[in-house]
């Protein structure tokens, strides 16, 4: 089955009236895609709707191409048990059980994976550790280990069954630099062959990792594109600013501000401009950042002037 995603039309409103997810539409190829958006965005949401953990109120997941000679395309919201024979998940929380070693624990994965041949799934468990460079950590208990051998050891379980569709939610939260780094290298390695859609809060992770993204801010849909290509497009037209905190205000007034940060003592801010705003102003190399938050600065401008 050739590798595509597409969601039309999704939406799902909480019992308690939180509308999670908005007419949310993406197609999502082959490769890494990055889903971008702040806590409380709707990326969990739409990441445990995707993963056939929770129902969604209307619209459309399907995965495959019609276009194919096979023209094999899987309703995710209808054929679940289909989905999740070829559906690698590691949601945000991962939770594991701290006496068991990590081998005794993804052998047992790989029987509730269908893997029921002791000897193949031996060889399975033993190649996925080495994938993961836990092999020399395999008879350690999952408890000892740090954060980044549990989000590793996570992505090992997910590969179980050679998967088409990968789902990562805040993969690198709390990460040290270094695990954030082997991380990273591990799912740029995995995402050539099959979809990985990486949910994260963390901008340099879209950047550092995905051809494609979306940007998703209260359960809708902003932009999608190529983060390189989104960079480019705001290329000069983004100013930089070292400010006296006290005067922020008074500058988000006069200047379309989409970010602020303190350094030095001294407030930075980065200003959205077609031209210099005035000569105190200097420009800045556009990252992806800037990206994002002139994306959600453009939403919340447009929604209070309506």
């Amino acid at each position: 089955m050739s590798n595509e995603l597409r969601i039309e039309g999704l939406s799902k409103t909480y019992a308690n009236g939180v509308r999670a997810l908005q007419d949310v539409t993406l197609t999502i190829p082959t490769g890494m895609f990055g889903l971008l958006g702040r806590n409380g965005a709707g990326k969990s949401t739409l990441m445990r709707t995707i993963a056939t953990l929770q129902e969604a109120d209307s619209g459309s997941i399907k995965l495959g191409d019609p276009s194919t000679s096979s023209g094999q395309v899987l309703d995710v919201l209808r054929e679940k048990d289909a989905v999740r024979r070829i559906l690698g998940y590691l949601p945000q929380e991962f939770g594991v059980y701290p006496r068991i070693s990590a081998e005794a624990m993804l052998d047992h994965f790989a029987v509730l994976k269908g893997i029921t041949k002791g000897r193949e799934r031996k060889e399975v468990v033993a190649a996925l550790l080495r994938r993961t460079n836990l092999y020399e950590a395999r008879k350690q208990s999952l408890g000892t280990y740090s954060g980044g051998m549990r989000q590793r050891f996570g992505i090992a379980q997910a590969l179980l069954g050679n998967p088409q569709l990968i789902i990562v939610d805040e993969p690198t939260a709390g990460l040290d630099p270094g695990e954030r780094v082997r991380f990273h290298n591990l799912l740029a390695e995995i995402g050539e062959n099959v979809v990985i859609i990486l949910s994260t809060h963390i901008v340099e992770d879209v950047s550092d990792l995905c051809s494609n993204m979306a940007i998703i801010d209260g359960g809708r849909v902003l932009m999608t594109g190529e983060p390189l290509q989104s960079i480019r497009d705001l290329d000069g037209r983004v100013w930089r600013r070292s400010i006296d905190k006290r005067e922020l205000d008074d500058y988000k007034k006069q200047y379309a501000v989409i970010s602020d940060r303190l350094m030095a003592g001294r407030t930075v801010i980065h200003v959205f401009s077609e031209t210099q705003p005035d000569p105190s102003f200097e420009p800045v190399t556009t990252s992806l950042e800037d990206v994002y938050f002139s994306t959600l600065r453009d939403t919340t401008s447009t929604e209070k002037a309506a």
